[in-house]
């Protein structure tokens, strides 16, 4: 079995996109999104997929989508959270979205990676609260960006 790590940028209400896209533009989290998935398998929804709108690079994409005919270049499609579990062969393996997704994935992950980013965003679509007596914080690294002054941490937590 895989380990299973949810990463994930929030704001401070838990908001992670609108309208199926990202509410900001924070390419220091980009880059952490890209150091910690490449070369590891990546789990998303359908329509997470369609907001990058490609197959992601060095890494195993997998969809889940209720549509069995769905197909697309460099992806693996499967119809559930367990098939995609199923599939993995690697030690590690991420779930990037969406927000139905990662309700589902919450039970199963074994680590959560969440960029918090501290002002208050337009959201439509939400991560779940997370449970302090399932969740432990264990690293948290504080950052301002460069390009627009936003303040935001990384933070791990880990099931207790």
């Amino acid at each position: 079995m895989s380990f299973l790590t949810i990463i994930v940028a929030t704001d401070k209400q838990g908001g992670i996109g609108i309208n199926n896209s990202l509410p900001w533009h924070l390419p220091e989290d980009l880059a952490h999104f890209k150091r910690s998935t490449s070369g590891h398998a990546i789990i998303m929804g359908r329509k997470t997929f369609d907001s990058i709108g490609r197959a992601l690079p060095n890494r195993r994409n997998i969809v889940v989508t209720r549509n069995s005919d769905w197909a697309h270049d460099g992806v693996e499609a499967v119809t559930s959270l367990q098939a995609a579990q199923e599939l993995l062969t690697e030690d590690r393996a991420f779930i990037i979205g969406g927000a139905q997704i990662y309700q589902q994935a919450l039970s199963l992950a074994d680590q959560l990676i969440i960029t918090e980013i501290q002002e208050d965003f337009t959201c439509d679509a939400f991560f779940p609260k997370i449970d302090p007596e399932k969740w432990e914080e264990t690293n948290r690294e504080s950052h301002c960006s460069e390009k627009n002054r936003l303040n935001y941490a990384f933070v791990t937590y880990k099931k207790k």
